[in-house]
């Protein structure tokens, strides 16, 4: 069993009903776009401008996860170029939550581009 880490998640949700698919299990597709989300947050904060997803580098699914499991997504910024931003995310669920049941379920690395006003690349700021 694995544990939650010890830093603040970046976005923690429960997976509902609406997000299975065919075999009941939530989508892979909606575990995507949480650790999109999860990341572009993370890219967003340290670029402090807006940022958009250019690759997605390599993605791991470990485990499912189910109706129910709270999501925990924890994005941190790897690597800063001159315009972009790779980050890694890693996603953990929490099952059976009175006793505490933690899984890792995905982890990715994805790459962002901060833009200008003038919706090209532009360097990247010195957020948080």
């Amino acid at each position: 069993m694995d544990s939650l880490p010890e830093k603040e998640p970046t976005t923690r949700l429960v997976a509902m009903p609406r997000d299975t698919n065919a075999a009941g299990d939530i989508f892979g597709g909606w575990i995507m776009s949480q650790v999109d989300l999860a990341g572009s947050i993370a890219a967003l904060r340290r670029a402090d401008k807006r940022v958009v997803t250019v690759a997605v580098n390599s993605f791991l699914f470990k485990k499912p996860v189910y109706v129910g499991d709270l999501i925990s997504c924890y994005a941190e910024v790897q690597k800063t170029g001159k315009t972009s931003l790779t980050v890694f995310v890693e996603v953990y669920a929490e099952r059976n939550r009175e006793q505490h049941d933690v899984v890792k379920v995905t982890e990715a690395t994805l790459t962002f581009v901060a833009l200008g006003e003038d919706g090209k690349p532009t360097s990247v700021g010195q957020g948080s």
